[in-house]
Formats: C-alpha cells, structure tokens, sequence
C-alpha cells in the first residue's frame, strides 16, 4: 500500500528533507504563510480505475490509503466556510478518480448550490461517463460555475498511454471530447515531459486541440494546465528562505498560501486538513480537523514543494 511510510523512502538523498526547520546543509528552511483561504480541496478518495505512471500519489484500483470521503464531511466543511464567514471562492475536487465516490454528484451540487464555484480533477474516462445525465443537469443549474479538468498527459496517444497505460486515450478522448461537445467549461492539464520545452509542449497540445475540435485555447494558461514531472526518483534541491530573492519568487503565490485540502485516512476516526493536493499522506503536514485552526504556517519540507511549486512554478489552484 502506498502511504506516507512509504513516501518518505522513495527520494534518492536520504539526508534531505529530514529536519522541517533546516535544510540538509544547516541552512533556514523556507516557510509559506496562509494569506488568503480562497480554495478549499475535497480529496475524495484515493482509488482510481487506473494506475499511472509517477503518479504523485501513487492512486490505483487497489490503493485504498484515502478512504472515501462522505458527502456529510462536505457538508460539514461548507458550513464551516459560511459560520466562519471564512474567504473562500471555490471548492476543488481530486483523488483518485473523483467520479468513483458515489456520493460525488451530491457533493458537487451542494457546493454549486451554496455559491462557489466548482473545480473537478478528472482522467474523464469511464466513471465520469457514466454521470452524464448528472452533469448536465448541473451545467444547465449552474453554467460555468462548475469546470472540469482533463487530465491529458500528452498530447499524443503514445505519449499519453506510456503514462496512463494501454487503451487508456480513446476512453480519455470519448470523455473530454463530450464535455467539449456539450459545452462545458473545460481545461486540461498535461505534463511537460520527455524532455520538450513548455512553448513545444503548448503547439502541440494546440495542434491537438484544433485537430480534435476541442475548444481550448494553448495559450491561456488557465486552461491548459502544464505539470512539471512528478518522478520520485529525480533528486531535488532544498529551498531555503533565501531562495525566495534569488529565485525572484514570493511565497504569497505557493499553492499553500491560498488553499487548504481535507482528507480521510484510512482507519482514522475523521478527515483530517493537509495544506494542499500534493501531500496527502504524510503525518508531518497534518492541520488538524478544525478549518479555523489550519491556517499554521507550512514548512516547505517535502520535495514536491521544492520540485513542483516553487521550482516547477505549478499550482492545482486556478
């Protein structure tokens, strides 16, 4: 099973990484405030109907680490945000396969039907299709409000499948394809990897688009969403608080500024609160259950902040 244990082996330097106030080289370890709670993540389970390649969080048919989440938690944490009067704009759903809780679509609309926008992480494959009736009576409710998010690991069928598995683009396709077709508000989000630059990746991607008539502009970077590699086995450097300047970063801008994700353990009485999508599992970033007792600031101790957020330049977060 994979579980935070199990993460903490996966990196090649095993003296990074260690110590969440100081870098491998005694260096001050970085650290992101809470600035503003503008998106709140439901994980709704880790179970996806297929296994990827590097998958961050290693979803699969039989990783059940996250169980899934109830629609009453939801519901819980929504009426948190509105007792608190807390600033949240939008409710963002991963896993795992979203579409395999099956009190996905309910918790869809009550987030839709209390104001805030809708975000879902999709592979768009067969359990979405089956939720077709649903989804278009949500989009007829509530109209762009709620977006869905393809994941397109290229935009090649070869490239994609040496990612996601054999078989895994025409089921893709038939998903993103009907949400395009039905006039959803849709992204996607690829990966930069393969060794070709992002401006390569992004004429690609919009060759692909205009080819398969899918009505997503390359350029507008809030609709196609380009990863960095997500590779364990890819050494990482530290990121200090000095990195901040030299890098000309600001720490306002990291995914964990802004959002905050619930999660439910698997064997765990209750969802617990993780500062974003990327570290689901491990102990050391736990917030707690209580919304308004989240906002600790987080130490960047992690190669996923390192890789992905700070150098990679990437957020799940629109």
């Amino acid at each position: 099973m994979f579980n935070s244990t199990t993460a903490k082996t996966l990196f090649k330097n095993s003296e990074k990484f260690r110590d969440p106030l100081l870098t491998a080289d005694g260096k001050e370890r970085a650290v992101v405030g809470l600035t503003r709670l503008r998106t709140i993540w439901f994980n709704t389970g880790s179970l996806c109907n297929i296994t990827c390649k590097n998958c961050y969080m290693g979803s699969s048919p039989t990783n059940d680490a996250l169980i899934y989440l109830k629609l009453s938690h939801v519901i819980k944490y929504l009426e948190d945000i509105s007792e608190q009067e807390l600033p949240v704009e939008e409710i963002a759903f991963t896993g795992g396969e979203p579409f395999m809780n099956k009190e996905f679509t309910e918790m869809m609309n009550e987030s839709l039907s209390r104001g805030f926008r809708v975000l879902v992480l999709t592979n768009a494959m067969k359990p979405l299709q089956h939720h077709q009736e649903q989804l278009r009576s949500l989009k007829d409710r509530y109209g762009d409000a709620l977006a869905l998010r393809v994941s397109v690991d290229h935009y090649t069928l070869e490239g994609h499948e040496k990612i996601r598995g054999a078989g895994t683009w025409a089921q893709m396709m038939e998903g993103l394809q009907w949400l395009s077709i039905n006039g959803f508000n849709l992204n996607v989000a690829g990966r930069i990897c393969f060794g070709e630059p992002e401006a390569e990746a992004r004429l690609g991607y919009g060759e692909f688009f205009r080819r398969e008539s899918i009505n997503i502009d390359e350029e507008d970077r809030s609709r196609l969403v380009l990863f960095p590699e997500m590779d364990v086995d890819i050494d990482v450097p530290e990121i200090t608080v000095g990195c901040w300047d030299i890098l000309g970063i600001r720490p306002e801008t990291i995914m964990c500024a802004s959002s905050r994700m619930i999660v439910h353990k698997k064997g765990a009485k209750n969802p617990v609160i993780v500062p974003c999508t990327l570290l689901p599992y491990d102990a050391a970033f736990e917030l707690g259950n209580e919304l308004s007792k989240s906002a600790s600031n987080v130490r960047l101790n992690h190669p996923h902040c390192a890789k992905f957020c700070v150098l990679g330049g990437a957020s799940c977060s629109p």
